[in-house]
């Protein structure tokens, strides 16, 4: 493609021929070492996480006492406690 004439922004750009100057320091790399900053919302949600870890899933002392009353014949639950629940969680 050709472009006739004189268009100033386009020969300007390219008519332009200045020379780059070499920088004047050479040898000299200044360099910075990595660094990592954790906040102190992050520590304190690893403390919590750490805590959380060491709790069980299951609260034995809680089964074990259910257990206990079942085996001894004193649990008991009312089948209308039964249906509320199940009401409940249908109920999401």
């Amino acid at each position: 493609m050709k472009i006739w004439g004189n268009i100033p922004k386009v020969s300007g750009i390219y008519g332009s021929t200045n020379k780059v100057d070499r920088t004047s320091k050479l040898g000299k790399v200044a360099s910075k070492k990595d660094e990592l900053t954790i906040s102190g919302a992050a520590k304190d949600f690893n403390v919590v996480m750490k805590a959380l870890r060491q709790v069980p899933d299951i609260r034995e002392d809680r089964v074990n006492e259910i257990l206990q009353k079942m085996e001894n014949g004193n649990y008991s639950v009312s089948s209308s406690d039964i249906a509320d629940k199940m009401i409940k969680t249908l109920n999401l």
